[in-house]
């Protein structure tokens, strides 16, 4: 395979960032049919499984933790509010912050929502154990993209 990729180093095949594109963009197409009864997008889902999770926080904590910056966030958020799953509210003590909670609506979705991970049960054909080794190998390599991006080390432009 090194080969390969020396000897034709733009063959899409060669590439390791294109099957995870593709496979991204094909389970997340393949989350629409389960969160259509739920009004939400794959998106919105994550935001609201986060909210699930740990409670209220901050638009910038919230972000962190879904990888999303406040460009697309922010308007995310305020089709969530719209829909009166969750409330953004700016601190009296602080204007800059906005934090996000879940609504009684927002929170009760979710009893709806616990529907949705055994919909998506075989998605990926895989055995059992080669989706746990592949969840984790994707775990260890956005770890290590985030540290190599706080240290400053991830941009590889073409000389």
């Amino acid at each position: 395979m090194m080969s390969d990729i020396v000897n034709n180093p733009l063959s899409l095949e060669n590439q390791l960032c294109f099957p995870l594109y593709a496979c991204a963009k094909e389970v997340v197409r393949q989350y629409r049919k389960p969160l259509e009864p739920l009004n939400l997008t794959y998106t919105q889902y994550i935001v609201m499984m986060v909210l699930w999770e740990e409670g209220g926080m901050t638009e910038g904590a919230l972000g962190k933790r879904v990888h999303l910056d406040s460009g697309t966030l922010g308007p995310l958020l305020k089709r969530l509010d719209k829909q009166g799953l969750i409330r953004r509210e700016r601190p009296d003590h602080d204007e800059r912050t906005l934090y996000i909670s879940l609504t009684e609506k927002g929170a009760a979705l979710r009893e709806r929502a616990e529907k949705v991970p055994i919909a998506m049960k075989d998605c990926i054909p895989l055995p059992e154990a080669d989706l746990l080794t592949l969840r984790s190998l994707l775990k260890q390599a956005l770890a290590g993209m985030n540290k190599r991006k706080l240290e400053g080390n991830c941009s590889v432009a073409p000389r």
